[in-house]
């Protein structure tokens, strides 16, 4: 093989609310851990058995970062792909240790919310609504200018209220 590949696909369940930190530089860093898990029946006892797997998360991303920091509590259900990068470290005890995480790079990696905005532990909690939230709008808080229910007023080849001169071309689509 020419080259290899370092990716990683986890589709899991957040174990508790995302962390936010700051570099030096002033860039955002979240981290957060993902649980997965595999359930299947013993086939002696016939008991159900569960095994969970954590794998933690960093993302260097900074519009991944804020979506994590807005959106996602814990109990959130969440799709993230990465690379695997494992770090060295020194404990407080003098001893090195060395951490596997999945890392999403600044123009790497992808966050994906599985469940409605706020579905984790505080679903409820001042969002008010189950329809994902707009990522590509840079102003995705603000009222876009459509009628509740997504209905927008007017329409083509009926004037739709249109004043000042406004064009009404009748394009049909």
């Amino acid at each position: 093989m020419a080259g290899s590949i370092n990716k990683v696909i986890i589709g899991g369940t957040l174990g508790r609310d995302p962390e936010m930190r700051y570099t030096q530089a002033g860039d955002k860093i979240v981290n957060f851990s993902v649980a997965t898990s595999e359930r299947w029946k013993d086939k002696t006892t016939g008991e159900p058995r569960e095994k969970t797997e954590w794998h933690r998360v960093v993302i260097f991303n900074e519009r991944l970062a804020d979506v994590a920091e807005k959106y996602l509590k814990k109990g959130s259900k969440v799709y993230v792909e990465g690379q695997l990068q494992t770090r060295k470290w020194t404990g407080n005890d003098g001893n090195e240790r060395y951490t596997t995480e999945v890392v999403l790079q600044r123009f790497r990696g992808e966050l994906t919310m599985l469940d409605s905005r706020g579905g984790g532990r505080d679903a409820n909690a001042g969002n008010g609504g189950g329809e994902p939230p707009d990522w590509e709008s840079p102003d995705a808080g603000a009222s876009s200018g459509s009628a509740p229910g997504g209905a927008q007023g007017g329409g083509a080849g009926k004037g739709g209220g249109r004043k000042g001169g406004e064009l009404d071309d009748e394009i049909p689509f």
